[in-house]
């Protein structure tokens, strides 16, 4: 053991001196100009990019190595590797090596941004007081045996950067996290020349450990670890071991915060308060890495927003002819409003020359809604190929179809991909995320008034969800941008020569057991293809379709509690906003209005509603349905809680009809709540008429469902009203009734036909340019109706009979009736 230990100090001496420098690589480091950043590229992914952008962001000078050499440093997911690296260097800095003054930076490209200058990493080097700086880390790779060889510190990290990735790909590894060799060191030109210039090995082996033996063994695998220290001193070599210069995130992600400065963000560790001078998301981290590089160093600043969004803009203006564009649409669950949906693709605002569809339709119940869209859009987008439930396909075997339908089409520039449940309300959409020239990109939709939207900002260990710092600031619009993100659902368009080239397998659907979304996103990740998300306008919203009952005959009528924008937008009058903006409610008789309430969808379909349940009462006075079982007026109707929609229904009331009566009664709030909710059909063979009576209720809402003249007509006859009956022939007319509030009986002996909005009493409502007079019986005087439109006021809008001073009380006295009946018509008249 002497004689052994006798020949340490000689094979010491002979290393030293074969690595002796002139004594004029001990200055300090140059200006700027003296500083040359090498790294290896065997191809130019998307990191590479991001990562030359932020070099030409600080000036650096960087010489890439190894463009358009094929990749042999080894199957880096599997093994280890990244020998090239080594053998590209040695030979890129040979011509450098005489230069002693020259500082040479060594990094990845792939998943390493700069995040300072030239000038403050040639300060830091400086102040480190060695010849050669490596990165540190936590996490020791790729042989654990050599832990004890490692020098003891009593702050900071203790082994030499100990993960990451190498090659032409940007893979990720959600499992082990250190099977990737990344290395990043600095010194000078000499020394680094040295070092590389003891490589013999091949291309697959692993440069990982060829570093870190230079490091800890340099001489024999049993030297002590005060030898090794000794050679470190005055070899000169040694770890950024508080990140100063370098930060590597494998291990670390939670010690490095955003600090937001003046103009420009950096990345900051808390626990040493370092500002490391680059960023590596080695390993398991370049999704965290993605995160950073949307900020760092200045890709978004709180004074100057995104200032990389409009770099490489695609001007469409200026192309002779538009990109072609192949759309993929997918119905894999009932989804409601699908009607508008699909009408909605061909309301794109962009040349239908340009565009050709493919759709995956899932659902039975969804074919009569593709059968009327291949009936509009068959003559106007040249190319439609849809497949249907009858072919069996998944969900996963439907979108590998449609995407490669594009990938096999070198004619096809673009393909984008949309699932039913987007609401796109931005028809210029299309556009946009073409102009902003990402191989792929989502526009940003989200649930009415909630945070669940297409993409995620963050993935938990196991690939799920996670949240980012900033997701719901990018949500809620208070950071606008394009930001590179892990997964992206919904909506998303991809380049087709994308496609062809990095993504060129057929199956990137399918990975394990992942949803479909998720093995895409993985997928793109893992070739080092990255998504964008932009939020930069308005692009519409996400159905919600987890609770959609198809039981009923028009499915969307219950929806307005699970998608309540939608719902709005489908079944209330565009005018509806305008009677709190413009005041358009109008008021024929004192305490009776008139505004705009429904669409013609709405009246439509409630109609065909009832007509499907088919359930009407018959006009009977015996009646189940209602509390005491005897109806004293009777109506041919069907109550809003046979079919199941009661709930929505006074859901309605609360949302649209009460925030009327607070207008046109101030300081008067109803809750909104009806015991009675029914639609009421007249027709000649079932119930023609219906006598005067006073609804025991605050207020009632009529509403006409059909149209005068084209679904039913009224001739009226008028006579002596104490003498003869008046004849009233008309066809099937429906009236939704909500009984809330008490009506007035009017009195009148004539009545101009002609001038209908002149009279008003609220005990019958009746057809639209109608009015329909029967002969009173001995207590009741004659009365007249108010009419549910004219043809200035079509079929959707609503007659509210509301009393005068809020609530009143029912009231039998028809000597009081009669009083105030009398102030009607004197008002009205």
């Amino acid at each position: 053991m002497a004689r052994s230990g006798a020949r340490w100090p000689r094979l010491l001496l002979l290393s030293l001196l074969a690595l002796a420098l002139p004594a004029a690589a001990e200055r300090r480091p140059g200006p700027a100009d003296k500083l040359l950043v090498f790294t290896v590229a065997t191809k130019e992914t998307d990191g590479f990019h991001r990562f030359m952008r932020t070099a030409k962001h600080f000036n650096y000078t960087v010489k890439v190595l190894g463009k358009g050499e094929e990749w042999k440093g080894g199957e880096l997911p599997n093994s280890i590797g990244g020998g090239q690296k080594v053998r590209l260097l040695k030979e890129g800095i040979e011509s450098y090596a005489d230069q002693e003054d020259l500082v040479v930076l060594f990094v990845e490209c792939y998943d390493v941004i700069f995040a300072g200058g030239p000038e403050e990493l040639l300060k830091k080097f400086q102040e480190t007081n060695h010849k050669v700086v490596f990165a540190a880390d936590g996490l020791i790779w790729p042989d654990k045996r050599l832990a004890d060889k490692y020098p003891v510190v009593r702050s900071g990290k203790r082994f030499l950067n100990s993960g990451g990735k190498c090659g032409p790909q940007t893979l990720e590894l959600e499992h082990d996290p250190s099977v990737f060799s990344a290395l990043r060191f600095i010194g000078y030109a000499p020394y680094i020349n040295r070092i590389v210039q003891q490589w013999n090995l091949q291309d697959n082996d692993d440069d990982q450990l060829f570093y870190t033996k230079i490091y800890v063994d340099p001489l024999a695998r049993n030297a002590s670890t005060a030898l090794v220290l000794w050679f470190q001193e005055h070899i000169n070599i040694t770890l950024d071991h508080k990140c100063t210069i370098f930060q590597t995130l494998n291990g670390a992600v939670d010690e490095v915060l955003l600090k937001f400065e003046e103009g420009k963000v950096r990345a900051r560790n808390s626990v040493y308060d370092t500002l490391p001078v680059t960023i590596h998301g080695n390993g398991p981290t370049k999704i965290h890495l993605n995160y950073l590089g949307n900020y760092i160093p200045n890709a978004w600043t709180r004074e100057t927003g995104c200032s990389v969004c409009d770099l490489d803009l695609l001007d469409l203006s200026a192309v002779k002819e538009y990109p072609r564009v192949k759309i993929g649409v997918f119905i894999e669950q009932p989804t409601p409003f699908l009607t508008k949906f699909l009408d909605r693709l061909l309301t794109l605002d962009y040349p239908r020359e340009a565009l050709s569809i493919f759709v995956h339709n899932n659902e039975v119940y969804h074919e009569k809604h593709i059968k009327k869209f291949w009936e509009k859009a068959k003559n106007i987008i040249r190319n439609i190929k849809i497949v249907g439930p009858e072919e069996n396909l998944s969900q996963a075997e439907a979108r590998n179809m449609g995407m490669d339908l594009c990938r096999q089409d070198k004619t096809c520039d673009y393909y984008l991909s949309i699932d039913a449940d987007v609401v796109l309300t931005n028809p210029k959409t299309l556009r946009i995320l073409i102009e902003q020239n990402r191989k792929i990109i989502a526009p940003l939709v989200t649930r009415h008034g909630k945070l669940w939207s297409n993409f995620w900002g963050a993935l938990s260990p196991d690939g799920y969800y996670a949240r980012s710092e900033d997701y719901v600031d990018i949500v809620q619009g208070n950071r606008v941008g394009v930001w590179n993100i892990p997964y992206m659902a919904n909506i998303y368009l991809i380049k087709g020569q994308t496609l062809r080239s990095e993504m060129k397998e057929k199956n990137y659907f399918m990975r394990d057991k992942l949803d479909p979304d998720m093995a895409l996103c993985r997928n793109a990740r893992e070739m080092g293809v990255f998504m964008y998300i932009t939020n930069r306008h308005e692009f519409g919203r996400l159905l919600s379709t987890a609770n959609y009952n198809t039981s009923h005959y028009n499915n969307d009528l219950w929806q307005i509690f699970e998608n309540p924008v939608d719902w709005k937008e489908t079944y209330i009058n565009p005018n509806y906003s305008k009677i709190f903006t413009d005041n358009i409610v109008e008021q024929p008789c004192p305490d009776v209005f008139w505004f705009p309430i429904f669409s013609d969808t709405a009246c439509d379909e409630l109609v065909e509603e009832m007509e499907h349940f088919g359930q009407w009462s018959g006009g009977k006075h015996q009646d189940s349905r209602i509390s005491g079982g005897y109806e004293n007026v009777p109506t041919d109707d069907i109550h809003m809680k046979q079919i199941g929609l009661d709930n929505e229904w006074l859901h309605f009331i609360r949302e649209f009809i009460a925030p009327v009566t607070l207008k046109v009664f101030a300081g008067y709030y109803t809750k909104g709540y009806a015991l009675l909710n029914f639609v009421v059909k007249y027709s000649p063979d079932r119930q023609r008429s219906l006598r005067p009576h006073h609804d025991s209720s605050t207020f009632t809402i009529n509403i006409a469902l059909n149209k005068v003249g084209e679904d039913f007509q009224v001739e009226v006859a008028i006579y002596n009203l104490g003498e003869d009956e008046i004849v009233s022939v008309f066809q099937t007319f429906y009236a939704i009734y909500v009984i809330i509030f008490a009506n007035v009986v009017g009195t009148r002996k004539e009545v101009v036909a002609r001038e209908p909005l002149k009279v008003s009493a609220a005990l019958s409502n009746l057809p639209e340019d109608a009015s329909i007079f029967q002969k009173n019986s001995d207590t009741f005087k004659p009365s007249v109706f108010v009419f549910l439109g004219y043809s200035e006021l079509p079929r959707k809008w609503a007659d509210s009979e509301i009393g005068m001073t809020g609530e009143i009380k029912f009231q039998r006295d028809l000597d009081s009736l009669e009083r105030r009946a009398n102030l009607m018509k004197r008002d009205c008249l």
